[in-house]
């Protein structure tokens, strides 16, 4: 069976992420640029989880943190053969914890650690260590 037809349910799942990380990027491009004397790739300083503005530029750089891992671990595991519902499965862990992490730092205006995204976070951590494990069970 050919590569997108076997996994077709986690090309789709990996079509997500990569679309939430283009809406992330338009978001914290859009709330930045409207700001009064906003500075291109500068942000203000006294900017904070108060502000949309801080959250969205957090939320996106938190993705990008996290999407090289995801997507390697990904192609990894179904280059290397891994079971294609268990690889489905986990990337479609990850891009619904991602979407809920990016909704709660959106919403919820909070310096408390751990807030409630962490718990998403924490989840979509996961989903990347099982990726990245069943990738190397298949590589062996």
């Amino acid at each position: 069976m050919p590569i997108p037809e076997t996994y077709h349910t986690a090309l789709l799942g990996i079509l997500v992420v990569v679309t939430t990380l283009v809406i992330q990027m338009m978001v914290a491009a859009v709330s930045k640029a409207k700001q009064p004397g906003a500075i291109p790739g500068k942000m203000d300083a006294e900017l904070s989880h108060s502000s949309f503005v801080f959250r969205a530029n957090r939320t996106f750089a938190n993705s990008i943190d996290n999407a090289p891992a995801l997507l390697g671990a990904a192609v990894l595991a179904i280059l290397a053969g891994a079971g294609a519902t268990w690889v489905a499965i986990w990337i479609w862990v990850y891009a619904l914890a991602r979407i809920t992490h990016m909704a709660l730092y959106y919403g919820i205006s909070t310096e408390k650690n751990p807030s409630p995204r962490s718990h998403f976070f924490i989840l979509g951590l996961i989903a990347n260590i099982a990726l990245i494990i069943q990738a190397g069970l298949a590589l062996t």
